[in-house]
């Protein structure tokens, strides 16, 4: 009977049970009188073997997912006061059992028996530790069903938080690296179109580069040709003042042997020049004859017909006025110019003649003449140069020369200077050369600057012909160092027929 007051006694002291339970960072306190608290400011902890406070109550640990649960259990408490560990320690005293504290000394005999009852005692402390705690879960799933659906809630909200935060700056960062993009592809765009401008500008300057070499390489062919021909020409120059040296040499030796010629010559010429006097002065004297006789028979009323052909000579002008008169044959015939102020020609008017430019200027100002020149070289070959228009100025002009509408065979281009030129000799230096080229190119011509004919230059025998730039040449024909063998001449009137 005391038995059962005691462990009634004590189930009724378990009903201030106080269990804690503890879920992550929170704690709560339940009593199994249906109180509770809560607690987040820490956790209580404690072993699971039980154990004594300063309270002389023991503490049960249970883990159970999440949650810790701790079972706080007195340790007796009652009208009667005094703990078990008084009846412990009057156990030896009064020999009873240690969980009655007013139970009376057991019995010597009774060992088995009370071990027994201990034993039930305990069976039963279990299976209400088992009821509470199934309580405990019936109890706690609810709250543990909230407390997971809020953690989820919390969870889920912070995760959302999260989420838009990582969406706003992603398309933060989406627009950053777009700006950046689109400043990459300008920025490449930019780079693209110089670079083919720079392609286009590399290709023009490659294609003028090119064009260059080109041209470097002509004018380098071109260079070295010319280098060539100044050297063939350093040569030939070279080789012709060689030949001009003794050629130098020959005429001077000529030259000196012919100077006592001509001082003969003329001795002889004025011999001449005086016997042409006498038979001059003998021919007027005839003359004269002539025409006292010619008045006598006048006087008579006869002229004898001989006298009527002199008379008609005496008027030709010039050589087609003998032409149409019937004077058909070559030779020298006397023609009457009225000059007043007269310039002589030089030679022989039946081989080597200069008409002179007096006598000339006085022909091609009475009416409009053509001019031919007839040339032959040392092998025969014959050539000619006609003008349709010849005319050359007075003495204040420099015997000015006037030409027009070249053609012939003697070359395609006129050796004689069409657009004019004034007529130069020693004395008289009318050329456009800084030279005096009457003097270089001997004899007087109408020298533009020492130009491309001198019909007035030194005759050269054949063999010596070749190689002289004073001899008698015409450009066009031969070449500027080929003197001519011989040169003719001729002008008539432009409508003669």
């Amino acid at each position: 009977m005391m038995l059962w007051y005691h462990y009634s006694r004590h189930l009724l002291s378990l009903a201030a049970l106080l269990v804690i339970v503890s879920c992550g960072g929170g704690e709560q306190r339940r009593g199994t009188d249906g109180s509770s608290s809560s607690s987040n400011g820490g956790s209580t902890s404690s072993s699971s073997s039980s154990s004594s406070n300063s309270n002389n109550r023991r503490f049960h640990k249970i883990q159970h997912g999440q949650c810790t649960y701790t079972f706080i259990l007195p340790e007796g408490e009652g009208a009667g006061g005094g703990s078990c560990k008084e009846a412990k320690a009057s156990s030896s005293q009064y020999n009873a059992n240690s969980l009655q504290r007013d139970a009376p000394p057991p019995e010597p005999d009774f060992p088995s028996q009370k071990i027994q009852q201990l034993e039930n005692v305990m069976e039963n402390y279990t299976q209400w530790l088992q009821k509470i705690e199934n309580y405990i879960k019936e109890s706690m799933k609810t709250e543990m069903a909230q407390l997971q659906q809020s953690a989820v809630h919390n969870h889920t909200a912070a995760m959302l938080e999260m989420g838009t935060n990582l969406l706003s700056q992603t398309a933060e960062q989406t627009r950053k690296l777009t700006d950046v993009e689109t400043q990459v592809l300008n920025q490449t765009s930019r780079l693209e179109i110089q670079l083919l401008e720079n392609s286009l500008s590399t290709n023009k300057l490659e294609k003028q580069l090119m064009v260059q070499t080109n041209e470097i390489s002509k004018l380098h062919d071109k260079n070295s040709f010319l280098e060539q021909k100044m050297l063939e020409m350093e040569m030939r120059h070279r080789e012709e003042l060689e030949t001009l040296k003794q050629e130098k040499g020959s005429l001077q030796t000529l030259v000196g042997r012919q100077s006592g010629v001509i001082r003969e010559l003329e001795a002889q010429l004025s011999r001449a020049t005086g016997n042409s006097t006498a038979l001059q002065r003998q021919q007027q004297e005839m003359m004269d004859t002539v025409h006292n006789l010619l008045n006598l028979c006048s006087k008579d009323g006869v002229v004898p017909n001989s006298t009527k052909v002199t008379e008609e000579e005496k008027k030709f002008r010039d050589c087609a006025d003998l032409y149409h008169a019937g004077f058909h044959k070559n030779g020298v015939y006397t023609i009457h110019i009225n000059a007043q102020e007269t310039k002589k020609g030089f030679g022989i008017p039946s081989a080597e003649h200069w008409l002179g430019n007096e006598y000339v200027y006085q022909l091609t100002n009475l009416k409009q003449y053509a001019l031919r020149v007839e040339l032959t070289d040392w092998d025969g070959l014959q050539a000619f140069s006609l003008y349709d228009r010849f005319q050359i100025g007075s003495e204040k002009q420099n015997y000015r020369l006037f030409l027009k509408s070249h053609s012939g065979t003697a070359g395609r281009q006129s050796s004689l200077v069409i657009h004019g030129a004034d007529f130069s000799t020693k004395d008289m230096d009318n050329d456009n050369c800084m030279c005096k080229c009457a003097l270089m190119l001997t004899g007087g011509w109408w020298f533009d600057a020492c130009g491309p004919s001198n019909l007035n230059g030194m005759y050269f025998n054949q063999g010596q012909h070749i190689g002289k730039l004073n001899g008698i040449k015409w450009h066009y024909f031969k070449g500027p160092s080929y003197s001519l063998r011989a040169t003719t001449m001729m002008i008539r009137p432009l409508d003669f027929s």
